[in-house]
């Protein structure tokens, strides 16, 4: 990651400065950098003379005082409270209080490695995806503490580089990776009350939605042991939200070995050089689907079922986000666009189908499984008055 967010930097006219403990990490990093540039210009990215300037621009060392003058420092370490914050420690020391002080951070708290510092204010998060050479989206995250100074120059360096900033409260998971929890724990639950096979959830996810990969090709890709990390860290961060619980089906896997496409097998197994699956039809037009007719037609008779079922989930997870005040309408739609590469966002699959629906939909399953499926005040909004509250 921070090599990647440094190749992004340099090509975004920034004087880049890559710090690493350690030299071979370093090396490492600049070679990524080097082979990124010349792919992307390969493939016209970028011409050739902006990779070489780019490269230019890019200064490295193993001493942390090389940043000893940055207005911005992104921070990439690993996913550790304790690291992150004895990291930022030390940047405010060498920096000053003057610099803006980023962390790339998917999981932890703004806040909490904000504590580290004197200056809270200079702390905002920076949440790029991966790869971010490819992904567009980055998520400005504001801690409890976090100045609309730095929050400003943090979204406009992102946009330098070349992605579209989306602003963020402090909150479990953020936007992106909140508003996508139902779609795996909810593919799930469908999967263990025998709903459909993983296979055909994926099938109707791919035809009746649009999307590149079902929810359980995905977590193959991720790994399933990720993914479930995720899941409890989500659940104890929440003291224990019945919407995040995780899935017994993924402890199983994980303590099989069967952790996706890195071990060979997960949900499908991976024969070397083989797909695991054949390619779906060539299908025109707008997705996600919610007839029930034309689902059935494209996906088979189960097609209704789960792909409305996921709908109204991933459509209630994304108003309790919007109410919460963790992001605005616009910004959640654009988190799952470019985050997750959806045809159009979590706010607007609601409306897709309908806020009364969904609404039924959640009702329905509230009163036979409980409180998992609570909707969200700003859905029955929506539902009493057919638009979402402004």
């Amino acid at each position: 990651m921070g090599a990647g967010i440094a190749q992004i930097a340099a090509l975004g006219g920034y004087e880049t400065f890559l710090y690493e403990i350690d030299e071979k990490q370093l090396d490492r990093g600049l070679e990524m950098i080097r082979n990124g540039m010349r792919r992307g210009a390969e493939r016209g990215r970028w011409s050739e003379p902006e990779a070489s300037e780019a490269l230019e621009r890019l200064r490295t060392d193993t001493l942390i005082e090389l940043l000893r003058d940055c207005e911005l420092v992104i921070e990439a370490a690993p996913e550790d409270l304790d690291l992150k914050r004895n990291l930022f420690g030390r940047l405010a020391t060498v920096c000053g209080p003057a610099a803006v002080l980023a962390t790339n951070t998917s999981s932890l708290s703004v806040t909490a490695i904000a504590a580290a510092v004197p200056e809270p204010g200079q702390v905002v998060g920076m949440h790029f995806f991966n790869p971010p050479a490819l992904m567009q989206l980055v998520e400005v995250v504001a801690g409890d503490e976090s100045g609309e100074r730095a929050l400003e120059l943090a979204t406009d360096v992102g946009r330098g580089m070349g992605r579209t900033p989306i602003r963020a409260r402090d909150s479990v998971g953020f936007v992106a990776n909140r508003c996508v929890r139902p779609f795996f724990l909810e593919s799930l639950r469908m999967l263990a009350e025998g709903i459909a096979p993983h296979d055909e959830i994926d099938r109707i996810v791919r035809i009746g939605a649009g999307l590149r990969m079902g929810p359980f090709e995905l977590m193959d890709l991720i790994g399933i042991d990720v993914n479930f990390a995720v899941a409890r860290s989500f659940w104890e961060q929440s003291f224990g939200e019945p919407r995040w619980r995780p899935s017994p089906i993924h402890e199983r896997m994980v303590a099989a070995g069967r952790l996706g496409r890195k071990t060979g097998r997960g949900f499908y197994t991976y024969e070397k050089g083989e797909p695991h699956r054949p390619r779906d039809p060539d299908i025109d037009g707008e997705r996600p689907i919610f007839d029930q007719d034309e689902l059935e037609r494209l996906a088979g008779p189960n097609a209704p079922a789960v792909l409305t079922r996921l709908g109204a989930t991933i459509a209630n997870e994304a108003c309790f986000t919007l109410g919460e005040r963790v992001a605005s309408e616009d910004d959640i739609n654009t988190a799952m666009r470019l985050g997750y590469n959806w045809p159009i966002g979590s706010l607007e699959w609601g409306e897709r189908l309908g806020w009364s629906r969904a609404l039924g939909v959640l009702e329905e399953l509230r009163e036979l499984q409980g409180e998992a499926y609570r909707p969200a005040p700003v859905l029955r909004e929506g539902a009493a008055s057919g638009a979402l509250p402004s």
